[in-house]
């Protein structure tokens, strides 16, 4: 999820979201934003089947997940200062986040072999339901809630990248492992991803037909930062009950 300016957004299958004027080719699209974000996702699934086949055949997957994770790291942050260049920077992002994400799930397909594809499936789950609830305005997206939400993600990311820095050091925190505690804060993690995908919604209805043709990409960048952080946050938690229990 882009947390500058809060713009996220989620290709959405339902009318409601398709409604409001007609779309021009020169602003921003539910359907533009749909078929760069399959196409994103299929590149994405590809190269994590692909890193998949080669940690089976003994290939170490810690240079991908790292090299993915900072090239994704890198590409954000110049999609947020330079937003032109997003129909160039956006597909790197992808390039970079399905090295990351095979490599980061190669541990849990090889020892686990049905979890990544249950963490798919609860992660498509939610992603229904958050819509419903965001659809019959059981949740309705407020600039409080909004504020919450992103205070939330960015609490989490820096913990995330304090832990990311004490490992050179070969200090443990307690976010990993298998403790209730670690495991508490996987849940909480988890529901805060799930409610970044109300904000995609509200920025899509909100902007739909309006925004920029170029917007579609940043749009698209939002949503599948948004869905791999879901993914992964319920991927890390099923492993670590599988392992518990």
């Amino acid at each position: 999820m882009s947390l500058r300016n809060f713009k996220t957004s989620n290709p959405v299958f339902n009318g409601y979201f398709w409604e409001g004027g007609k779309s021009s080719s020169k602003t921003m699209s539910v359907a533009g934003i749909f078929f760069k974000s399959m196409l994103g996702i299929i590149v994405i699934a590809a190269i994590t089947g692909y890193l998949w086949k080669l940690n089976e055949a003994g290939t170490p997957m810690r240079w991908f997940t790292l090299g993915g994770m900072l090239g994704a790291i890198v590409m954000s942050i110049l999609i947020s200062v330079r937003q032109h260049w997003a129909h160039i920077l956006v597909p790197l992002y992808v390039v970079a986040k399905g090295f990351f994400l095979g490599g980061f799930s190669s541990y849990a397909h090889r020892n686990f072999p049905e979890l990544p594809y249950q963490a798919i499936g609860v992660t498509i789950v939610t992603f229904f339901v958050m819509l419903i609830l965001y659809q019959l305005r059981i949740i309705v997206v407020t600039k409080k809630l909004r504020s919450v939400i992103i205070t939330a993600t960015i609490s989490i990311m820096v913990v995330y990248l304090i832990s990311w820095i004490l490992s050179f050091f070969g200090i443990k925190t307690y976010i990993w492992g298998t403790s209730w505690f670690a495991i508490v804060f996987n849940i909480l993690a988890a529901i805060v991803a799930s409610f970044a995908l109300l904000l995609d919604f509200d920025y899509i209805e909100r902007y739909k037909n309006r925004a920029p043709k170029y917007k579609e990409w940043i749009a698209t960048w939002g949503l599948l930062a948004t869905l791999i952080w879901l993914y992964i946050e319920v991927l890390r938690l099923m492993q670590k009950l599988a392992i518990r229990f």
